[in-house]
């Protein structure tokens, strides 16, 4: 189904940023139906994509889906095969099912490259699902912290995980130390529009970016390309996934939490270079230890 390259909460930040003109022109050229060849070939380069999709009290989740490089691949311009699936325990085991909304992220942290795919899941099977890519676009390199991810299989079999109320200390320990997370939103309407779908996003920084204050979390927005994908899905559906990742061990953090935009005040003064804060309220996180086969090298 056709449909306008942004929705109505994207608009209205555009607008407040003074940004609406120039990307209603722009975002029918970089918001595009199929992927180019090469977001093609970038996808099928990969041993992990970050995927975001949305439960049964439409809160969203991400997490990683891994393999060796070439377990994802493009048999067309418009779709993707990914030969994995989230494994026990995982929050997005159960909601990668046939017709369910999914946001891609691929980034490649070292080269500095992340590309998006969003859309809805075709096909399901036993060893992984085909995707129907609705949204294909690029994003600007800012923020990636450069570090190379190596698939390394045998490893990172997923211990049991540990669910808290708030911020666990393993989370919390986790999160103050993190220089990049990502966050899956999604648009309240599942009514087929390619903009009201689910989106996974990238945000990074130095070190302790993430500003903790109990159970809440302080985000500065910095300058970008202003799209607004997660803001915008957030103005209209304040419910946000988070992943957590330490490069170090392999661990992975899950955070649900409700999300507050704010545009002025003495808080955001206090974060130089922000145009804008996002706080995220922590309802519930999972900590789960060395779980996935990945090593990343060359964190800066």
């Amino acid at each position: 189904m056709a449909g306008p390259s942004f929705h109505t909460g994207e608009e209205a930040l555009q607008a407040r940023a003074g940004s609406r003109e120039r990307l209603a022109e722009v975002g029918p050229r970089v918001i595009r139906p199929a992927m180019p060849e090469t977001h093609q070939t970038f996808f099928g380069q990969l041993p992990f994509v970050v995927a975001g999709a949305v439960d049964a009290d439409s809160q969203p989740w991400t997490s990683l889906l891994i393999g060796a490089p070439g377990f994802i691949h493009a048999p067309t311009d418009d779709r993707l095969r990914i030969k994995a699936l989230p494994p026990a325990g995982d929050p997005l085991e159960g909601l990668l099912e046939n017709g369910a909304r999914i946001g891609l992220l691929g980034i490649e942290a070292h080269t500095r490259r992340r590309n998006r795919a969003n859309g809805r899941i075709v096909a399901v099977d036993g060893a992984g699902v085909d995707v129907h890519v609705e949204q294909s676009f690029g994003n600007c390199p800012k923020y990636i912290q450069p570090r190379q991810a190596e698939y390394v299989p045998g490893q990172g079999i997923q211990a049991a995980s540990t669910d808290f109320t708030g911020l666990g200390e393993p989370v919390r320990a986790l999160v103050a130390a993190a220089d990049t997370f990502f966050i899956a939103s999604a648009h309240p309407d599942d009514d087929g529009l390619p903009a009201h779908g689910v989106d996974v996003s990238h945000r990074g920084g130095p070190a302790g970016f993430v500003h903790i204050d109990g159970d809440t979390l302080t985000v500065p927005d910095l300058a970008g390309n202003n799209y607004f994908n997660t803001l915008g899905n957030l103005l209209l559906a304040p419910c946000a996934g988070l992943l957590f990742i330490d490069f170090a061990r392999g661990d992975l953090a899950w955070l649900a939490a409700d999300a507050e935009i704010v545009h002025e005040g003495p808080d955001l003064a206090a974060h130089p270079g922000a145009l804008r804060l996002l706080r995220l309220h922590v309802r519930t996180s999972r900590h789960a230890p060395a779980a996935v086969p990945l090593r990343w090298h060359g964190a800066p």
